[in-house]
């Protein structure tokens, strides 16, 4: 692989960074990452543009013919990709972070700011910002509810009751992630968000159309074609845990998928997404529906404190594997 500081050179690279030093402020809590030669193993590549399916949520409650039609696009679209885009879903277009602090690579390292926000603090945020509270309390008002549709329509197949996310997933605990990818000047070398899964039942975002988004599938990554009309959805690990090993005819491959996704940067062009994430109570207990079942029981918070430990120690999340039975 070849060197950080080949190309041009890294004082070239760091020459171009100038501009950076202020927004966001890399050049300075990220100084050794930067200037300190490392070998990436997972070097940045071109690789094919996908089309996620589109799904047209407009019927969704004209009957029992229409609705089930799309309970079964849904179902196969999370069986097969783990990704899929809604359209007309009803949206009409406190903790911050620059990075990953606790890098300590750059395979580790994002490029990316987050302004992180549970659901529950949003009437909370400062008068001085009431338009972009308004605009926020109208996104998630939306959001949610289209949250707790899909994974309904997601667990129908599966014999799972719709009750069961109106009581073990409180609009508390789930949470809102106001994303920021500034030009980056070492965009072949550094991820806007590295290759990670969702630590959640399904997420929605809304993104702009400068691209970036590249999911793993089938051996490869592919490029997520940015579409100005839709939603992205993708299925979280809770989702896949809770209703792996459980089969129904009507899906093809049987499973829905929890797949890694990643953001890479531009040299130019900034990049903006607003993510929601769907969660469970920290307190509930979460299992496989299916038996025998692959993963031994838990909760969110046992998830996110093991996942918590992974990134100290190793630098990654591991995710549902520690869980394995």
């Amino acid at each position: 692989m070849e060197n950080f500081a080949n190309s041009q050179g890294l004082s070239a690279l760091q020459s171009k960074a100038v501009l950076m030093d202020f927004e966001p402020p890399f050049q300075g809590t990220c100084k050794t990452l930067l200037q300190n030669p490392t070998r990436y193993h997972d070097k940045l590549s071109d690789v094919d543009q996908c089309e996620l399916p589109v799904i047209d949520l407009n019927n969704l409650n004209f009957g029992h013919t229409e609705r089930e039609k799309i309970v079964h696009e849904v179902a196969q679209a999370a069986s097969q990709w783990g990704f899929f885009q809604v359209v007309n879903h009803g949206f009409h277009r406190k903790f911050y972070r620059w990075g990953n602090p606790e890098a300590t690579c750059l395979k580790q390292f994002s490029w990316s700011e987050a302004f992180h926000i549970s659901t529950t603090e949003i009437p909370t945020m400062s008068t001085e910002h009431k338009s972009l509270r308004s605009t926020i309390e109208a996104f998630v008002k939306t959001v949610s509810g289209l949250a707790r549709s899909l994974a309904e329509i997601l667990a129908q197949p599966l014999g799972i009751k719709p009750i069961y996310f109106e009581e073990n997933c409180p609009a508390r605990t789930s949470y809102l992630r106001l994303n920021r990818y500034a030009p980056c000047p070492f965009s072949s070398q550094v991820y806007g968000l590295i290759s990670h899964t969702d630590t959640d039942f399904l997420t929605i975002v809304y993104q702009d159309q400068v691209g970036g988004l590249e999911i793993y599938k089938d051996g490869r990554w592919l490029g997520v074609k940015p579409n100005p009309e839709a939603l992205i959805v993708n299925i979280g690990d809770f989702l896949r845990m809770s209703l792996y090993h459980v089969y129904n005819l009507a899906l093809s491959n049987g499973i829905y998928k929890s797949i890694k996704h990643r953001v890479v940067t531009s040299q130019k062009v900034e990049r903006f997404s607003v993510a929601y994430f769907y969660c469970p109570s920290y307190d509930v207990v979460i299992k496989s529906c299916g038996k025998p079942a692959l993963y031994r029981q838990f909760t969110l918070r046992e998830y996110k404190q093991q996942t918590q430990i992974d990134v100290q120690e190793i630098g990654e999340k591991v995710g549902l594997s520690r869980f394995l039975l």
